[in-house]
């Protein structure tokens, strides 16, 4: 079974089992797990898919953070010639990893 789902404007497809790394959010630690409740689209691949307008009604995707953590490193480099302008700035984006547990459609 799989599921696609909308996270952080993003549209992701999932199976159980699935491990897929999401923008980071606040979560509480205790009870590291997360339910998508904005799900698109769910099917089996044997039968025609459901789709949703937008979203599937009663459908969610649970799934368990397994770890916060950063994504590799972007330069930008910006540099004007002739004029003694160069500047170089790095960013990593902040990720959850997270394994989908259920899909329920």
């Amino acid at each position: 079974m799989y599921a696609i789902i909308e996270d952080s404007g993003t549209q992701i497809k999932v199976s159980e089992g699935d491990v897929v790394e999401l923008d980071v959010r606040e979560y509480d630690e205790s009870k590291p797990e997360i339910t998508f409740d904005r799900v698109l689209a769910a099917g089996d691949g044997k039968q025609a898919a459901k789709v949703g307008t937008p979203y599937l009604d009663g459908a969610s995707v649970t799934g368990e953070i397994l770890d916060a953590f950063k994504g590799p490193k972007v330069d930008v480099i910006k540099y004007k010639r002739r004029k003694g302008y160069r500047v170089k700035k790095g960013h990593r984006q902040p990720l959850l990893r997270v394994k989908i547990n259920a899909i329920n459609a």
